[in-house]
């Protein structure tokens, strides 16, 4: 089950060629996949020849060759990680039971619920970039665009497999819904606010690959723990390749930072306006994007007290991050955990029951995992001999989800009234200003071995590829 029939017209490693009834409402859907792809996915890029992983098995050594696509000729499909003979549940009221290989009719519901907003975050994100290829600053980031692009739609092909053939009629009809919502759409947009949101230039994209991507890794993680089998086994091995998004991400900010810390090394400045004047995006730009995207990230995790995240767990659907490797009962009837609220002006803690507060742990999971990263960056301003330092914001900083929405607070944590956050926005979140001088900087850059003045090239290739290889050949 491992390896991957690529001779099949969907691609897949689930034996779908002996289900002829779901087979062929997946070739039904294929068209409409591909008409959404052309109407609404990378602009202007369906003749270009890109230099693509593809995935060739599930297994952990070995799973992808890379070669020259045609980005509508990728070969989309279905990928289950092998199956786990006697796989038990791990967590919740049925812990000790043997996994579910279908759906529980009492949970048919919440579960679809479950899968049906994951899927939906994967066409939007593609929907949300389309427009960065116009104004990529080199081949090689033009190819890592253009890679996490086919692979979101690949894990949207991953949750259609699961509704089209565990939900019937209303999977059906789910999986056609998902193609035709649109991100940032008023009448039918995305279901999470986050993939509404735009990504106009390509620091906010580095940014979204960081910390959005990251949101995917630890609610996947999440999913690869349900007791529903098939679930778990397709999101383990999606994330193998969120981790590439997370990587684009992460080596951008940081090529970002370092070309900062060299034009300010050069012209002997922090000023960010002289720093601006030369052509690169300043730091404080730079730590008012990161306010922006980790805020708006955050929030995805949903409120902080959450009554379905209870039932979640409870029944066996969504468990925690590395469950398995945490040492408390996996139950949770009697465990407490601590929660923010605002109480005279000021946020102070309280203990809630843990069933309860499971988006929370979660989100605080995210916020180790980023701060991390951050310190990544740092590492690079550090180098280059210069005192300044990013960092993330205090967790209830421009939240519009759960018992912390709508308060006032600045980055550091102090709740501020509206006077003052009025005065200090500007200085916290990312300004129109900001925002059309980072999309001033957005010149085209496609020679191989070609990079923007404001951005530092990566060490190495794709691949054990040259820096300067031709990663997209144009039409």
């Amino acid at each position: 089950m491992s390896s991957i029939d690529y001779s099949e017209k969907i691609p897949n490693n689930v034996n779908l060629a002996e289900d002829r009834t779901l087979k062929r409402a997946l070739e039904q859907w294929q068209p409409n996949f591909i008409g959404w792809w052309d109407d609404v996915g990378p602009e202007g890029s369906q003749n270009f020849d890109v230099y693509l992983r593809t995935a060739v098995s599930v297994d952990p050594q070995g799973w992808a060759q890379f070669g020259y696509v045609k980005m509508p000729e990728y070969r989309w499909g279905i990928f289950l990680n092998p199956a786990q003979a006697d796989r038990t549940i791990q967590f919740g009221d049925h812990k000790g039971e043997a996994a579910w290989q279908d759906v529980p009719g009492e949970h048919r519901a919440n579960l679809r619920r479950i899968i049906v907003t994951q899927g939906d975050t994967e066409p939007a994100s593609v929907e949300q970039q389309r427009h960065l290829g116009l104004t990529c600053p080199s081949q090689y980031d033009l190819r890592n665009l253009f890679q996490v692009n086919v692979e979101e739609g690949r894990h949207l092909w991953a949750m259609v497999y699961l509704l089209q053939k565990h939900f019937g009629r209303d999977g059906r009809e789910e999986a056609e819904a998902l193609l035709e919502r649109r991100s940032g759409d008023e009448n039918n947009p995305r279901i999470l606010g986050a993939f509404n949101e735009k990504t106009p230039d390509w620091l906010a994209f580095f940014m979204f690959t960081y910390f959005t991507d990251r949101d995917g890794k630890f609610q996947l993680s999440a999913l690869a723990e349900s007791s529903f089998d098939p679930l778990a086994r397709t999101t383990k091995f999606m994330l193998t390749e969120e981790a590439h998004h997370m990587f684009v991400g992460e080596s951008g900010v940081s090529r970002v930072v370092q070309r900062t810390c060299q034009v300010m090394n050069e012209l002997k400045t922090d000023d960010p306006a002289k720093v601006r004047a030369a052509g690169a995006i300043d730091l404080p730009t730079l730590q008012r994007y990161l306010n922006f995207h980790y805020s708006v990230t955050i929030d995805l995790f949903g409120a902080d007290q959450s009554s379905n995240a209870a039932t979640f767990y409870s029944s066996g659907l969504k468990g925690r991050f590395e469950e398995t490797k945490r040492g408390d009962d996996h139950v949770l009837k009697d465990q407490t955990y601590k929660v923010l609220e605002v109480q005279g002006g000021q946020l102070a803690e309280k203990s809630v029951p843990m069933l309860n507060a499971l988006n929370e742990v979660l989100r605080d999971d995210f916020i180790k995992d980023s701060v991390a990263g951050v310190g990544r960056w740092n590492k690079v301003i550090e180098k280059a001999g210069l005192p300044h330092r990013l960092q993330v914001p205090h967790k209830a900083f421009h939240r519009n989800i759960g018992a912390l929405a709508g308060i006032k607070m600045s980055p550091d944590g102090r709740v501020v009234s509206e006077s003052e956050w009025n005065d200090k926005v500007n200085e916290w979140l990312p300004s129109d200003e900001d925002r059309a001088f980072v999309a001033s900087l957005m010149g085209r850059v496609v020679d191989p071995g070609k990079f923007a003045h404001w951005i530092a090239p990566p060490v190495m290739g794709i691949n054990r590829q040259p820096v300067n290889f031709e990663y997209v050949r144009f039409a």
